[in-house]
């Protein structure tokens, strides 16, 4: 037997055959577009009117936005449910009790009904002994290998605990589950430690490691560990547990919940479906909204001289609807959501908390101008795209301005949603261990013709 190989040095070199092949690739994977409509795919998993495609069913999360009448999209205010409860009624609920609401959502998600005064109790108590991670693996694990990405960091961290777990396969349902509440309850240290190390190793600050503390929230946890001094206020701490409510669930149709049915589904192991979803999330399209808001934001401030002149304002959103400004886009990022349309009930009930820490940080001018963004951009888009849809700000308008005045950082806005969403993911996870029964497998129509093949010594450059 013949073998055909190189030993010109350039036929080995990766990036002289990129630059040969990548033109290749790109051409040879790109499909008309005009046959999705002929074959009637449903590219995105979305109808032809833009909503999801139905494909399974939930008792975990409801997302409501409008209203069908007689086959036309009517907008209407939002609204969320987190087991058929109105996440505004266990915001308000846990609020006025004054109690952080993170542990009692995850509760809720996990088992599907409020906790009792004892059960909450007792659930935040194993919550809390589990947050400290297995003997070395902050040293093994996160500090010998550091990422300059804390989602990557997180996702590597997911898969590496399958090593320190006695029977990582089992798909008991008890075995699951004390997988996923470890998982809820190291999250926040997984990332906290994961940053520190990025800080340590690439900008080459001091390195803090400070211990968990299991009689603390997972938002009092999550401040302590990222702050060199450890200290924050009650405010603070209130605030960034009402973000991890918010962003712990939303229906099985977002993309890092679907991720965890379909890899779920495989009856694989938990590590790899968790694994999976962070990957989802880490994506630019799910859970880097509130960084690019963040960075929107920023570009309106450097070039709007006055913050409170309506004017000036509307001038440059129009700018950047037209792709004059910012990065080009033409999208005003936080304003718009694939169900909201009237409202987002979490940008609404962070837009309050917003309002309370801006106050209290001295941020006052730039809540406003966040207001009036938020209140200016939905006219604008409707005349600049002349479109009758309806947008209002998402809570990822929010999310970021939040975490700012929080001091956080941008490279932990996504960490901080995966912190939240872990918990809608175990529900899920879950739901399709119990429910699911048959992995999920769509279908793919094939549209390139079939070929012979080609001898070698009768190939042209090109034939693949």
């Amino acid at each position: 037997m013949d073998l055909i190989c190189y030993s010109d040095p350039e036929f080995m070199n990766i990036d002289t055959f990129l630059d040969e092949n990548s033109g290749r690739a790109d051409r040879r994977n790109s499909i008309d577009p005009l046959l999705h409509k002929r074959f009637n795919t449903k590219r995105g998993l979305r109808n032809e009117d833009g909503t999801g495609v139905l494909i399974g069913l939930t008792e975990i999360g409801e997302v409501h936005g409008y209203v069908i009448d007689d086959q036309e999209r009517v907008p209407d205010h939002g609204k969320l449910w987190y087991r058929g409860h109105s996440i505004n009624e266990i915001v308000r609920g846990f609020q006025a009790e004054h109690r952080f609401g993170f542990a009692e959502t995850s509760y809720l998600l996990l088992f599907g009904d409020l906790p009792t005064t004892d059960e909450l109790a007792v659930f935040c108590k194993v919550i809390g002994d589990l947050r400290t991670l297995p003997r070395s693996f902050t040293e093994d694990m996160i500090l010998r290998a550091p990422s300059n990405d804390i989602m990557n960091k997180l996702a590597r961290s997911v898969l590496a605990s399958y090593s320190y777990d006695t029977d990582p396969e089992g798909l008991s349902i008890s075995n699951v589950l004390r997988q996923l509440m470890e998982l809820i309850s190291r999250f926040p240290t997984m990332v906290a430690y994961g940053y520190q190390a990025l800080r340590h190793y690439y900008h080459g600050e001091s390195l803090y490691i400070h211990s968990p503390e299991p009689d603390k929230s997972t938002a009092e946890n999550l401040l302590s560990l990222i702050r060199p001094t450890q200290e924050f206020t009650a405010l603070e701490a209130d605030t960034l547990d009402l973000s991890l409510v918010l962003h712990a669930e939303h229906g099985g149709g977002n993309n890092s919940a679907f991720t965890i049915h379909v890899v779920s589904s495989a009856a694989t192991d938990t590590y790899s479906a968790v694994a999976a979803a962070v990957g989802s999330l880490k994506g630019s399209k799910h859970g880097g909204a509130a960084a690019r808001v963040r960075g929107m934001m920023t570009d309106i401030k450097e070039h709007v001289s006055d913050w409170s002149d309506e004017s000036q304002v509307e001038s440059y959103i129009r700018k950047i609807l037209r792709k004059e400004a910012y990065d080009h886009s033409g999208l005003v990022y936080g304003i718009g959501h694939a169900v909201y349309t009237l409202s987002d009930p979490r940008a609404v009930l962070l837009q309050e908390k917003a309002r309370e820490l801006a106050a209290e940080a001295g941020h006052e001018d730039e809540y406003e101008l966040y207001r009036l963004v938020a209140e200016i951009t939905p006219r604008v888009f409707q005349e600049e795209k002349q479109t009758d849809r309806t947008i209002a700000p998402n809570v990822d308008f929010y999310s970021g301005f939040v975490y700012s005045m929080l001091g956080i950082p941008v490279e932990l806005f996504t960490p901080i949603f995966a912190i939240a969403r872990i918990a809608g993911w175990a529900a899920h996870r879950l739901e399709e261990i119990v429910s699911g029964g048959r992995i999920i497998r769509p279908a793919y129509k094939n549209v390139v013709p079939h070929r012979g093949y080609v001898p070698m010594k009768d190939r042209t450059p090109g034939d693949l």
